[in-house]
């Protein structure tokens, strides 16, 4: 449990000051990742911009392989912005990870629940809204009576697990990488042996969760654009 130097109350409520800290870093990165990549944009592209490109064009396929028509258009910054954040997130914590008189202050934002579980409810909140807007709010409630309706207690439970799900997935995966990673850097107190035993294992385990780490945040834009895509549609 860290420390109650690491929260502060504003307006009622408590927040942890890591995961401000945590949040406010990762989003600068993007910014300016984004912003450097983008600088000096050409008819012919430069490396730079061929990285930008490429990393635009990956999350729009994303998007329209689950979401068809205009819908996949408008939502292509939700997608690119969301993979970003998402991706700089998880590996934020292998690279740099500040422990402060036993206070985390800087760490990968999505290994805190309150993160993903956020994350999770953004993106239930705009397929809501995008589920009304497109087929009304009659034709999107209905979608809850489905195939009978007495399914509707059914349906409402299926909304709760997927916000679980998919929140719960991320922070998980995330969490478990940082912990193990945590241990086998433990394992360097042990002697000269332990400690280049540990220090292999920690660049592989680093290597590993670098891969799911990208993998994670693939399958949240994935996810999210399916679950999308599920409320602009009339069930049969």
């Amino acid at each position: 449990m860290e420390g109650a130097a690491s929260t502060f109350e504003f307006l009622g409520l408590t927040f942890n000051v890591g995961n401000l800290i945590s949040i406010l870093l990762a989003a600068c990165v993007v910014f300016v990742l984004v912003y450097a990549l983008s600088r000096h944009l050409t008819i012919k592209p430069g490396k730079a911009q061929n990285v930008l490109e490429y990393a635009v064009d990956f999350t729009n396929g994303i998007v329209r392989s689950s979401i068809s028509g205009e819908t996949s258009r408008t939502l292509g910054l939700w997608g690119f912005t969301l993979f970003m954040f998402i991706i700089i997130a998880n590996l934020q914590g292998l690279f740099l990870h500040i422990d402060i008189s036993g206070v985390t202050y800087v760490k990968s934002p999505t290994s805190d629940p309150v993160v993903t579980m956020t994350l999770s409810l953004m993106t239930l909140t705009l397929a809501q809204f995008l589920g009304i807007r497109q087929l009304g709010y009659k034709g999107h409630f209905q979608n809850y009576l489905k195939p009978f309706v007495f399914f509707l207690p059914i349906n409402l439970f299926e909304e709760f697990t997927n916000f679980l799900t998919l929140g719960l997935r991320l922070f998980g995966n995330i969490l478990s990488g940082e912990m193990l990673l945590g241990i086998i850097l433990g394992m360097s107190h042990g002697g000269a042996v332990m400690w280049v035993v540990s220090f292999i294992l920690e660049l592989a385990w680093t290597g590993f969760s670098v891969f799911i780490g990208c993998i994670q945040a693939y399958v949240f834009v994935t996810l999210s654009s399916v679950y999308i895509s599920r409320k602009l549609e009339l069930e049969d």
